[in-house]
Parts: C-alpha cells; sequence; structure tokens
C-alpha cells in the first residue's frame, strides 16, 4: 500500500497492482485502520517511485506526519535478500515490535475473517524466534513457520480459527491452514481453538497445551497431519475429523466418524458404540514439502523422505524431519500477475519446480509436469482456474511427484477434469517412487459459475493423497442444479492408491468412482447433492440416485475405513437407495460406515448403507 491522492485530495492508501499499474484495493484511513472500498483502478493514483515495490502500512503519528513501514523489510545485513514472493507474502521475523506484526496480522484477518468467496489469498510467514501474538486465521490464509522444527518458530497467544462471523458456526470455516511452529496458547481460558470445516489442514504443529476443534456451535472438519497436541484435543461439535501420524496427550468427543492412523494416545473406545476408527499405523507416507530458512537466511523447501512401511508418530520428534532439502534457486517461483500456462509450462522443460504464490491464475492450457520428482509448493491457496476447459494441472505417468497446496476451481467452459494424474491407460508401477499429492482442495460454482465433468482423475498407480476436499458449491454464485454441474469428484482408475482423508461433495452422480485394484481410503465424508429437483432428476436405470462412494463391478481387491455419507435434500420426495456400492467378495472390505440424515423432510433418505444392507438412514445408521 502507497500513499495517494484522490480527486479531492485528501490522503487515503492505494494498494497497487505489484507491475505498478493501477490500484488494487483503495480506501481511506480512519485512526490507525484502513477502511476499504471496493477494488477499482483511479487514474488519479500517485504512487511515490521512491518507496520500496512491497506492501507498506501508512502510521498516522503526531502533528500528522506519515512513516511507511515495509511488511516484509530487507534482509539483515549480510543475510539474502528475501525471495519475491509478491504483495501478499508477509515474512515475519522476531526484530519486529510485537505492536507492529499485531497490527499486520489483524489488518489481514480483517479482510479475511468473512471473505469466503473473496479474491485476496495470503501467506504469514514466521522465521525462526519467539513471538508473542494472536494470528487468528481467515479464509484462504496460509499460516506457516520457515524452521527446521515445528519448535523453531514459538508463538504464545494463539494460532486460532474461530467463528465469531457465524455465531460459533464453523461450517463454512473452509480454506486456511497453520503449519511447522508452536503454539503456547494464552486466549480462550488457554485453548487454541481452530474450528474448521473442510479444505482446512493443521501440519507439523506443536501446540504446548489444549486445542479445542470447535467454537461452540457446529462444525464440519477436518484434518490434522504430524502434530504434536501436549494436552487434551477436544472435538466438541465436529461431526468427523481424521487425525494422521499425530500425538496426542489425550482426546475426547466424538460425533459419527472420528479417524485415527498411525497416532499415539487415540482414544479408547471402539466402533460403534464410540465413533472412533483406529488404524495403529500408516502403511506408506510422505509428509508434505515446506519452506524452512537455514541459519545464513537462505531458503530452501524441505521434501521429506518416504515412508514405504508401517509409521506411528511424528516424524519431527528429533527436531527436524529426515530428508532432502532443495535450495529455492531451483524452483520456479509464479505470480499470478505476469504468468501464463505457457511460462509455467516453459520453467518446468527448463528443470525448474514450482512455487505458486498467493492469487488466482487464469490458465489458457494446462499445467503439464512430465519429469518425475517435479515439487509443485503452493503458497497461500493459489487458484488454478481453466478458462478454455482444459485440466488445469496435468501430471504424466511418472513417479515421485510432490504436488501441496493448490485449489482447483472449475471455469465457465465444461473441463473433463480439473487435476489429472497420469494419461488414461497409465500402468506403469512406482510403487518404489510413488506420486504423493497433499492439500488438494477442487470446487465448482460457490466464486464463479464453473462446471467440470471430474473434479480430480487418478489414472497412474501408487499415488498416494492426503486431504482432499472436492466440493460442488451448494451456496454463492452460479449455483443450481443445471448451473455448476459435476458428475464426478474423484475417479480411481490406477491401481494401489490409498487416499488419507478424502471429503467429496455434493457431485450429481457417484461423487468417488473406484475402478482400479488395491485401493485403500483411510477417512471418506461425503454429502449427497442437496438439490435434484425430483426423484425423476435423479436416478439411473432403476436405482434411485447414485450411491456416494462407488466401487466398480470388476474391481477384485479394495479396503476402506471409516465412512461417513450423509444427506440433505431441499425437494422431496428423493431418496438414495445406498450410500456405498461395491461388489461382494471377500476381498472387498469396508470397514465402520455411517448415514446421517441432517435435513428435516422424512421424504428424504438414504434406503441403505451398502449394497442394500443396512437400516435406512433416518437420522443415523451404521454398519460395519
Amino acid at each position: 500500500m502507497s500513499l495517494a491522492l484522490n480527486r479531492f485530495k485528501t490522503l487515503e492508501v492505494a494498494k497497487f497492482e505489484p507491475n505498478g499499474r493501477g490500484c488494487q484495493a483503495w480506501g481511506r484511513i480512519e485512526g490507525f485502520n484502513l477502511v476499504p472500498k471496493k477494488t477499482n483502478v483511479y487514474d488519479e493514483c500517485v504512487r511515490p517511485t521512491s518507496l520500496p515495490s512491497v506492501i507498506t502500512f501508512l502510521l498516522i503519528v503526531s502533528l500528522g506526519l506519515f512513516i511507511f513501514v515495509p511488511l516484509s523489510g530487507a534482509a539483515p545485513s549480510g543475510q539474502p535478500a528475501v525471495p519475491d514472493f509478491g504483495p501478499n507474502v508477509l515474512v515475519f521475523d522476531s526484530s519486529m515490535t510485537a505492536t507492529t506484526m499485531q497490527s499486520r496480522l489483524d489488518t489481514v484477518f480483517g479482510l479475511q475473517e468473512r471473505s469466503q468467496f473473496g479474491t485476496n489469498r495470503y501467506a504469514l510467514l514466521f522465521k525462526p524466534g519467539k513471538y508473542n501474538l494472536d494470528v487468528q486465521v481467515g479464509f484462504y490464509t496460509q499460516v506457516t513457520g520457515l524452521g527446521k522444527s515445528p519448535d523453531d518458530v514459538a508463538i504464545t497467544g494463539a494460532v486460532r480459527s474461530k467463528a465469531r462471523w457465524m455465531r460459533g458456526n464453523a461450517t463454512c470455516n473452509f480454506w486456511r491452514s497453520a503449519e511447522n511452529l508452536s503454539v503456547t496458547p494464552t486466549q480462550d481460558d488457554n485453548v487454541n481453538i481452530w474450528a474448521v470445516s473442510q479444505g482446512t489442514a493443521l501440519r507439523r504443529v506443536h501446540i504446548k497445551g489444549d486445542l479445542n476443534l470447535s467454537d461452540g456451535g457446529w462444525s464440519s472438519g477436518g484434518f490434522i497431519a504430524d502434530s504434536k497436541i501436549d494436552g487434551r484435543a477436544n472435538s466438541g461439535t465436529q461431526q468427523q475429523w481424521l487425525s494422521r501420524n499425530t500425538a496426542f496427550g489425550s482426546w475426547t468427543g466424538g460425533s459419527w466418524n472420528m479417524v485415527f492412523v498411525g497416532t499415539v494416545n487415540p482414544p479408547a473406545g471402539s466402533w460403534p458404540h464410540r465413533p472412533y476408527t483406529v488404524i495403529d499405523q500408516t502403511p506408506i507416507i510422505r509428509e508434505k514439502p515446506y519452506l524452512f530458512v537455514d541459519d545464513g537466511g537462505r531458503y530452501f523447501v524441505m521434501v521429506p523422505d518416504l515412508a514405504a512401511k508401517a509409521a506411528q508418530g511424528i516424524t519431527w520428534s528429533s527436531n527436524s524431519s529426515p530428508g532432502k532439502a532443495l535450495p529455492l534457486d531451483r524452483f520456479y517461483l509464479v505470480h499470478p500477475e505476469k504468468d501464463t500456462a505457457a511460462s509455467i509450462n516453459a520453467a518446468l522443460k527448463s528443470g525448474k519446480n514450482l512455487l505458486f504464490t498467493p492469487g488466482i491464475y487464469h490458465l489458457e492450457s494446462s499445467i503439464q509436469i512430465s519429469r518425475p520428482d517435479t515439487v509443485v509448493l503452493g503458497l497461500g491457496f493459489p487458484t488454478l482456474i481453466p478458462d478454455k476447459g482444459t485440466a488445469a494441472m496435468a501430471i504424466a505417468d511418472v513417479g515421485g511427484v510432490k504436488v501441496g497446496g493448490i485449489l482447483f476451481e472449475a471455469g465457465a467452459s465444461n473441463s473433463p477434469t480439473l487435476f489429472q494424474i497420469g494419461e488414461p491407460g497409465s500402468s506403469k508401477s512406482h510403487a518404489t517412487n510413488p506420486t504423493f499429492v497433499h492439500d488438494i482442495f477442487c470446487r465448482a460454482g460457490g466464486a464463479v459459475l464453473g462446471t467440470t465433468t471430474c473434479m480430480v482423475t487418478i489414472n497412474s498407480r501408487d499415488v498416494v493423497g492426503d486431504n482432499f476436499w472436492l466440493w460442488r458449491a451448494d451456496h454463492g454464485q452460479g449455483v443450481g442444479w443445471t448451473s455448476n454441474q459435476n458428475a464426478n469428484g474423484l475417479i480411481v482408475n490406477g491401481d494401489d492408491v490409498t487416499l488419507y482423508g478424502l471429503f467429496v461433495e455434493h457431485s450429481q452422480q457417484y461423487q468417488t468412482l473406484w475402478n482400479g485394484n488395491g485401493g485403500r481410503v483411510y477417512f471418506y465424508q461425503s454429502e449427497m447433492p442437496y438439490d435434484p429437483p425430483s426423484q425423476d432428476a435423479w436416478r439411473h436405470g432403476d436405482s434411485n440416485g447414485y450411491a456416494s462412494y462407488k466401487v466398480a463391478d470388476n474391481v477384485k481387491t479394495h479396503e476402506a475405513w471409516g465412512l461417513g455419507v450423509y444427506c440433505v435434500f431441499h425437494n422431496g420426495p428423493v431418496v438414495a437407495d445406498n450410500a456405498i456400492e461395491t461388489p461382494t467378495a471377500p476381498t472387498i472390505k469396508m470397514h465402520h460406515m455411517i448415514t446421517v440424515r441432517l435435513g428435516r423432510r422424512s421424504d428424504g433418505n438414504i434406503n441403505h448403507v451398502i449394497n442394500g444392507a443396512g437400516p435406512v438412514s433416518g437420522r443415523t445408521a451404521t454398519a460395519d
């Protein structure tokens, strides 16, 4: 932001486009707070050319003196400059005053708290050190530490996601994350609040106290991995939750479907008397890559090692996680204001990995990843929109690719799929070097009108997914049965695909269609579409509706744990015959299933849990 004059020659603040042409946002100063107006471009903006080309804040002090303070200033003497992460990445270090940092954090949160379908994206990065801060996390905000260990960034106060904007109801607290830091809670009665729903993540976080996963109202999350909670984790009103490779002091609570994979000290009790599914060890995992800085101030991306055999607990018990550190100069820093699919693909062909900076990317064609072991990492929920009916990203049938932290959004021209892994017919084995995809979020509608036949298509073998939310929007813009059309959330054609945390909602046909053998799913959450206009509009052959989870008839082996399928049909009478459909064979194993009717209409139900068995959903129905 920079000092500018409006047409009335009064002092205001303008946030300029990174290229210097025009204003992204404009507002007046009241006290110390920026009061934004709607985004616009003002011909009379005057940008002082001598100021740094980073976001700045205008502080009003006595006698009308104006001081500009950069959000991320020059690097300390003798250290490398901060990389060009763009204007929406804020880098903090412990040499800054707490007052300055808190003001900047509060300003970002003020912009993002209610911005469910807004266009701003932010990453808040903390260099190693000790901080006394209240870090409130809103929409499209990633908070991450830059240490080798989570304990290298020690925040006393909070890193919290509350739901005040919906009076405690956290069921729309989407698209936010906290990673690679520690928190000693001093807010909210010394409890760290992380009241979230889908499209969120806690990763490599050390909570030195208690953690609450709700804020007094409803909540519908969620995902935590490679984390340590010293005190008690309280799920509160959470309907479902996946905890993977996390150590708890204790756990309390549970509504319908709580799954624990490779955790230390999971809760006692067993299904169905308690809603707990416990798998002692994680069969295969590689944690999500993350940024860190070394002692000399140089930036790297750490690629954690593959744990190809049973794993339990956190990876950083010896302070740092084993892995390979890639210097940042091996990455192409992608910027929304200048990059296209062509420039991104050129960088990939030159051998670069990709680091997407925050923003919305309109793509004229697919991003094509064809080199084994390529790393693609997003900062601050970068959003990829294919404008011409292609996939936003397509990975060739190669091994070892790592993708994390990307939001794929359908465009107005229908895409056959938004994210494709492997070409159709892929059959190579990648068992020794699997592809991993972390924190993959897709949507059709909500922010803009968008259509896609399928959101994610996995054709390659030996792919591991870790936290997917695939959402056909049920509210927002461009929403309607014939508007944001989307047949399937996920189609798996490859063999030996594993998914930890699969959330798929509101697709109009099979939300998950599994055609490959050897598939494994640890935790499944799905809501059927709310909006079939009638039963006749939502049937196929002699079947009412579509099962949410469909294992194809030709599949020989498949196993899944902890599956919850819910329904809210606005237009009755509408029913689905089954929540889950699979072949009947001893090598098809489905553990701990539940259906729930959330709506009030008694004529809108799921008739059976699986394959014609299990009672009508009513309020709840379970099967093993």
